[in-house]
């Protein structure tokens, strides 16, 4: 489920969680989340350390011994899911049921065992899964129901359907642990429960666990993708029949999955999840966040898929709410604004039920979303319409926003084939707003344009000629914008400017490869060295607790040159005490002495204020620089997945000298986002968040 204020849905048992509903609205009394555990009889916690530490070895050796066998060795991570599910609960004092955790270790054991003898028999059939994430080399769990008709091509019979595919959502339960997930009694429970199988016989079905319960928003959304990767590299996968559903905390999966990855699903189905900030928590935790500053209003464009409902114009989209269930808010206020857009959406309503599906809506959803995904997905339709606030999503089908006028300010295009009265394709037409440089890439596959022939493309009523289809068919066009005109590029631009994977806010930099800090050198002030220590740890527990990985860390000291250029760097400390940031001070838009923090024309006392921040990193452009900063939302936000939003922008100047709390480092000085070129605005970048793009192109 969503939130915590309604009874919550567990995954594993006939029981049920209850969340502590308006009290979670109390920043000064925070439960913590993942609960405490309970405490293990020593004698029972001796037996599964044994046989955690058997798994341990056998792991080691698997590592060894399969170091020039690539092919099994990528199966490690199905041997390693089950002793991180008894590991982390053991190390963090989590909630652990013993039964289960030998259960999961003799699991583990058995397929360390058949990997030793070349085999993987647990890939033929329903059962959790593993894979290595870019994000922080974790590796992380999945469950995949394979099919019971389903068999793997040889060399003897070659023949090989491709398969449907369904990406699964799971509710929200604090209680969820990696341990329960892969002994799937939870998600078992949890199917049947929903009337959904686990295993039928038309398809795959891909149960993601999403790295815990922060609704599938930041590594979590990643998790996703990454785990997708991982089943389409071993399974025949249509690619034009892959359906994203949910349930609860899942349905906000579907919902932010369809509008911001919209071209990569033939159908939609979310049911009773959230979809957007200010409005959820009004209703259904009695919050008012409208005195929120304004570059957190600002980011809550980030998952608020309101603001980008017009890209479901291509998207079959079937959500469901219980006619009783508060939940079914959510998708009242998706289809108020599908309705302000004019896109259709369809909603099946379960009469006189709560939190739940009734058998009739159950059975008239599959049967919509089977008709659906039998027509399967259209990989290039000829019209797009398609919305975004950030180049964090800057694609849909064959368009591409490369470039924005203004980040955090709604930026569309509307785009179509245009064809002649015989049907064949001529050309292109466009209508943008707040869009910089846009990329328009036709694959050879599926083009409709013929060999050589000319393509005309006007965009803002700007005739761009000279475009002619390669002799595949296919054709890749980058325009950008100058003068209030269009013209094409040969190649996108390269220099210093917001680009996709590159835009920030800070949180952006946890949702690819990085590697945290630590400073080891004497701080420029005891109070800021203090604070930024503090940060540190912070950042690199609460990533455990919340994520579910342990993060790659190193001292200033033991940094490498091929460090810095794997992925982001995330510092802590200041130019004394950190040495790398020492190496890339000077290039950043901020200035740090023993006396001052300078950013801009302002000026701040070094011993009492602190900077974080953002930035593309001077030695590597492609990859950020974060200054002492981890994720930015804190335990407060933990009670309540609508909360789980970034909350500081790309920059902020944080007072030491006051208290951390549930919400905040410290009182924020100043706070801002950088212009489209990474400059530094007079405003802090306010006017230019402010939505002046409002109306449909």
């Amino acid at each position: 489920m969503a939130v915590a204020s309604l009874v919550l849905l567990t995954l594993g048992s006939a029981t049920w969680v209850r969340g502590d509903g308006v009290r979670d609205n109390d920043p000064a009394h925070v439960r913590p989340i993942p609960p405490i555990g309970n405490d293990l009889d020593p004698s029972e916690k001796q037996s599964l350390q044994h046989g955690l530490d058997a798994l341990g070895e056998a792991i080691d050796g698997l590592r060894k011994e399969l170091s020039d066998k690539p092919a099994l060795l990528a199966f490690l991570p199905d041997v390693q899911i089950f002793y991180n599910a008894v590991q982390y609960p053991m190390a963090d004092h989590e909630t652990i049921d013993v039964g289960m955790a030998r259960r999961a270790l003799a699991h583990g054991m058995a397929r360390a065992a058949a990997l030793r003898a070349g085999q993987t028999p647990w890939t033929s059939v329903t059962g959790p899964r593993g894979y290595v994430s870019r994000i922080d080399g974790s590796v992380q769990p999945y469950v995949l129901s394979i099919p019971s008709t389903y068999t793997r091509a040889t060399t003897a019979n070659p023949a090989l359907k491709t398969w449907r595919l369904d990406v699964w959502g799971h509710g929200r339960d604090e209680l969820l642990t990696e341990l329960r997930f892969v002994e799937m009694d939870d998600l078992l429970h949890e199917h049947k429960y929903l009337n959904q199988p686990l295993e039928p016989t038309d398809r795959f079905i891909l149960s993601l666990y999403g790295r815990y319960i922060n609704a599938f928003k930041f590594a979590g959304e990643i998790d996703g993708l990454e785990a997708m990767e991982a089943v389409k590299g071993q399974y025949p996968i249509d690619e034009n029949r892959v359906l994203v559903i949910g349930f609860s905390m899942g349905g906000a999966l579907s919902w932010e999955y369809a509008v911001h990855y919209t071209d990569m699903w033939a159908a939609a189905a979310p049911a009773a999840g959230f979809a957007e900030t200010k409005e959820f928590l009004k209703f259904f935790q009695k919050e008012d966040v409208t005195t929120a500053p304004w570059y957190q209003q600002a980011l809550w464009h980030l998952y608020d898929c309101t603001d980008c409902v017009a890209n479901l114009y291509n998207l079959p989209t079937v959500a469901y709410g219980g006619e009783l269930d508060p939940q079914k808010q959510a998708s009242d206020i998706m289809l108020k604004a599908a309705a302000e857009e004019g896109v259709r959406l369809d909603r099946i309503v379960g009469r006189g039920i709560g939190h739940h599906y009734t058998p009739e809506a159950k059975e008239e959803s599959d049967r919509r979303l089977d008709e659906i995904l039998a027509r399967g997905r259209n990989p290039l339709p000829d019209k797009i319409r398609f919305t975004t606030w950030t180049l964090r999503y800057n694609r849909m089908y064959w368009v591409t926003m490369d470039a924005l006028q203004h980040h955090w300010q709604r930026a569309r295009v509307d785009a179509e084939i245009t064809r002649g009265t015989d049907r064949k394709a001529t050309g292109i037409s466009a209508v943008t707003q707040n869009v910089a440089a846009i990329t328009l890439a036709i694959s050879p596959a599926h083009s409709p344009f013929l060999a050589g022939n000319k393509i005309g493309v006007v965009i803002d009523g700007d005739a761009v000629n000279d475009i002619t289809a390669a002799a595949d068919g296919g054709a890749t066009i980058h325009l950008f914008r100058e003068g209030g005109h269009w013209h094409r590029l040969a190649e996108p631009n390269r220099s210093l400017r917001k680009q996709h994977g590159l835009q920030g806010p800070i949180d952006d930099a946890f949702m690819d490869r990085f590697l945290i800090v630590r400073p080891t050198g004497q701080p420029i002030h005891e109070r800021t060295g203090k604070w930024a220590a503090a940060e540190c740890d912070h950042a690199i527990e609460h990533w455990f607790k919340q994520f579910r990985g342990h993060p790659m860390v190193k001292n200033d000291v033991d940094v490498t040159d091929a460090d810095l250029a794997q992925g982001n760097v995330v510092v802590f400390g200041d130019p004394s005490s950190n040495k790398v940031l020492a190496r890339l001070i000077g290039r950043l838009p901020v200035r740090w002495t023993q006396e001052t923090v300078t950013l801009g024309e302002r000026n701040f006392a070094a011993d009492r204020y602190v900077p974080v921040m953002i930035y593309p990193n001077p030695l590597h452009p492609d990859h950020y620089v974060v200054l002492n900063s981890g994720f930015t939302y804190r335990e407060y936000d933990y009670l309540n997945n609508a909360r789980q939003t970034p909350k500081l922008p790309d920059y902020a100047i944080i007072d030491v000298s006051t208290s951390r709390t549930s919400q905040s480092p410290g009182d924020v000085a100043a706070a801002g986002f950088f212009g489209e070129a990474w400059e530094l605005l007079a405003d802090d970048g306010k006017m230019d968040t402010a939505n002046k793009a409002t109306t449909k192109p």
